[in-house]
This record gives structure tokens, C-alpha cells and sequence, in this order.
């Protein structure tokens, strides 16, 4: 029997034993049931919420096994006054593009007015959170594990503001997608900003209970004069070495161009090529942040073929080809076709994403149409991919020459230091 009748036959080739049975397929692991802050919460019928005037601070990701938001689940149930929410980067609907917000409007469904709170100061906050009357805040929201991902400092502003007002702050616990394994660069205090406010780890392996937790205790004391009056509902089931697939939680998009799970393992690592100006990280095509690429007369097929000759480590890379359709970061490369290449993660386990990002940069910086974007809002530290590293370190080493493992070896330290600082703040 030939290949195409062994296929036609719905017999898979490598399916055959030695007796020329076919064999049954191996089953996929089944994911594992996984209680969010969310689902524990309303399990709980509500009552860490009992009596207290309530501010929400969500996107569309707050949802509960069923894909019910938790704003229509405290509104349904009657049981705890909700007064407000807070739109967090895209928006509480989660329909603004990267850098942008859907502002201040009224919750068709419930009723309750939803502010406008993307890059609120720690002051806008108090004023938000006077306005609207609100004793409790309650943070829940996907995050994906990484510094530059804003909503992790929208919850660190918001808990500030609540501690110096005596407010209490409740943190509904969600797993962290790509895993509880820290990796890349700390930040810098001389290069803050509102893709890292304060010094943690670029890929801090934490989810976000865990670092309400560590705010609280390593930044709260001095930025609000003491801590938050904080309680995280947990997670239950949830392992440091699970992903997104190893669990049953409902994916929502975080953001409009993180849409699946697979966009968020690569992100900590190609979410760097929004600090180059020549290259997009694929925003606007089906595969943002998997696909980068520059104009097709400037890079080439050679870029996968030395990414791949290098043998990371848990990926591979396609050549590849596409049309950004949202200028982004990158405005010269709107509608142009690219060339560059596709990552694909073969192993989750394996796969270093930083590492990997940092071999691709190495690798493009070899082209001469290779430029760093440079913002002229600042001056004094005008390349965005040290704001997004912490540091002006990665850049600086890449344009002089060095190789990965001179680059990644240069944050090992510092590294192996956050991991022992993050110990006491890990729930799981």
C-alpha cells in the first residue's frame, strides 16, 4: 500500500506497529481545571465584597469559566454595591489600538459609568476613586507576564492611590499563560516609564496576585507611605510550570493584537522590535508578534536561515513574507510588503524567549537598513528599546559587536538576584 492510499485510507503513516496494525493515536494531555480569583470569588457568593462600595478594575479578559464578565456577575447579583470600573490601556471593552483608550462613558449593560483610567497618575486616581465613591478596588485582569505590559503598572498606580487613601485593594488571581519562570533584564530606575515603572525582571514569571504582593511590600512603603490593605483570591490548581494549553482558563485577548496564547510565549521576547524602526512585529497581520520583518528590499530570506543555524533552543524560524495593515510603531512600513521571518515555538518548555529575541536582533543588526527607533518626545533617553529593556545595555552591546551569549550572560546577576527577591511573594 502506497503513502496515498495508507492516508486515504485514514490510516496515518507513522500509525503502524511492526505487525502492521494500525495503532491508536497517542491522546493530548487534558488540560487541567483551573479556579480563577474570578470563579472562586463567585463560588463564594460574593462575600469578601459584602457591605463595601465597589470600583472595578477590568477589560474584556475578566471573565469566569463561563466567559461572564465580572462587572454583569457582581451587577446579577445583587449582593455587592458596584459603583464604578476602570478602563485600563484599550480600553474596558478592550477596543483601542496599542497606546490608545476608549474614555469615559456609561456601561450599557449595567448601567454604572466606566473612567477613563489608562496612564492615570497616582493623583488622577485619587480623583477617580473620590469621584466615583469607591471603599474597595478590585484589580482583575489577563495579564501576560511581561514589564512592558501596561496593565501591570495600571494595578501598581491604582494600589498607591488606594493606600494613601485608606482604601482596600482585592486582586482576583489569574494564572500567568506563559509560565512561572523568570527571565531577561531588570529595569533600571534611569529608565522608567509607563512600560516599567518600577525594577522587576522583563519576563517576571509571576502572576498578578504574586506581584500585588511584591509591590506592596518592596515598593508600597515608600511611594504611599506604607502598604495597601491587599488580599489576592488565589488560583487553585495552577502549577509554576503550566502554560495557557496545560490549563481550561478561557482565553479573551488581553489586547488587540495579543490574540491567542501562542502570541503571548514570544511576546517578552519580539515585543523588543517595537524599539527598532526599520522592522515591524507584525501588527495588523493574523500573527503579531510571531511575524517580524522589514521592507522586502531591505531584508531577506538569509535572516531565518542564520537564526536557524544558530539551533535555539525550543523554536524555529520560517521565512516569511506579509503586509502590516496598523502602522504601529511603524508607520513607514504601513501596507509595504516585508520579508523576515516566522517564529515557531517547538517546545514551550525549552523555549527562552528573550535569548531568542536577542539572537534575532543580532542577527538583523548585520543588515544595513537596521535602525533603532529614536523618540524625539525624549531627548535625553531617546531609544525606546532601553525603556523596554531597562536599560541602554542590550543596545549599546548589539551595536558593538557582541554575540548572545555575551548579551544575555551580561544580566545573569541581576537575574538570579530578582528571583531570590520574588521568593517570598510566590504563591504557587
Amino acid at each position: 500500500m502506497n503513502r496515498r492510499n495508507l492516508i486515504a485510507g485514514g490510516v496515518a503513516a507513522g500509525a503502524l506497529g511492526a505487525s502492521g496494525l494500525a495503532l491508536p493515536a497517542a491522546a493530548a494531555p487534558k488540560p487541567r481545571r483551573v479556579q480563577t480569583g474570578l470563579d472562586r470569588l463567585v463560588a463564594d457568593g460574593f462575600g469578601i465584597l459584602a457591605g463595601q462600595k465597589v470600583g472595578v478594575v477590568s477589560n474584556p479578559t475578566g471573565v469566569d469559566a463561563d466567559y461572564r464578565h465580572l462587572v454583569d456577575l457582581i451587577h446579577e447579583s445583587g449582593r455587592v454595591n458596584l459603583v464604578a470600573a476602570f478602563g485600563p490601556e484599550h480600553g474596558f471593552r478592550g477596543s483601542a489600538q496599542a497606546g490608545g483608550s476608549e474614555g469615559t462613558g456609561v456601561d450599557a449593560r449595567t448601567g454604572i459609568t466606566v473612567y477613563d483610567a489608562y496612564g492615570a497618575s497616582q493623583a488622577k486616581w485619587e480623583e477617580l476613586i473620590t469621584r466615583a465613591g469607591v471603599d474597595t478596588v478590585v484589580f482583575d485582569i489577563q495579564d501576560v507576564g511581561v514589564r512592558f505590559y501596561t496593565y501591570i503598572w495600571t494595578m501598581y498606580v491604582s494600589m498607591v492611590a488606594a493606600a494613601r487613601m485608606g482604601k482596600r485593594y482585592v486582586v482576583l488571581d489569574r494564572p500567568n499563560p506563559i509560565g512561572g519562570r523568570a527571565y531577561g533584564p531588570m529595569m533600571t530606575p534611569e529608565f522608567t516609564s509607563g512600560v516599567g515603572l518600577k525594577e522587576i525582571i522583563q519576563q517576571h514569571g509571576m502572576t498578578v496576585g504574586e506581584l500585588a504582593r511584591f509591590f506592596n511590600a518592596e515598593f508600597l512603603p515608600a511611594a504611599a507611605g506604607g502598604p495597601v490593605d491587599l488580599a489576592v483570591v488565589e488560583c487553585r490548581h495552577w502549577k509554576r510550570d503550566m502554560f495557557a494549553a496545560d490549563t481550561d482558563v478561557p482565553w479573551v485577548m488581553p489586547s488587540p493584537n495579543m490574540p491567542t496564547p501562542d502570541t503571548a510565549l514570544v511576546y517578552p521576547g519580539t515585543g523588543l522590535f517595537e524599539g527598532v524602526s526599520s522592522i515591524s512585529e507584525g501588527r495588523g497581520t493574523t500573527r503579531p508578534f510571531e511575524l517580524v520583518g522589514g521592507l522586502a528590499t531591505d531584508f531577506d530570506y538569509h535572516w531565518s536561515d542564520r537564526l536557524n543555524a544558530r539551533d535555539l533552543p525550543g523554536v524555529r524560524f520560517r521565512e516569511a513574507y506579509f503586509v502590516p495593515t496598523i502602522a504601529g510603531h511603524h508607520p513607514s512600513l504601513l501596507n509595504k510588503l516585508c520579508a523576515g521571518v516566522e517564529v515557531k515555538v517547538t517546545d514551550r518548555a525549552a523555549f527562552d524567549p528573550i535569548r531568542t529575541a536577542v539572537a534575532m536582533l543580532v542577527e538583523a543588526r548585520k543588515y544595513p537598513a537596521f535602525a533603532w527607533r529614536a523618540d524625539s518626545y525624549d531627548p535625553v533617553r531617546p531609544y525606546w528599546v532601553d525603556k523596554l529593556t531597562g536599560s541602554s545595555r542590550l543596545r549599546t552591546m548589539i551595536d558593538a559587536g557582541a554575540d548572545v551569549d555575551d548579551v544575555v550572560g551580561a544580566w545573569s546577576p541581576e537575574l538570579a538576584a530578582f528571583e531570590r527577591q520574588r521568593r517570598p511573594y510566590l504563591l504557587y
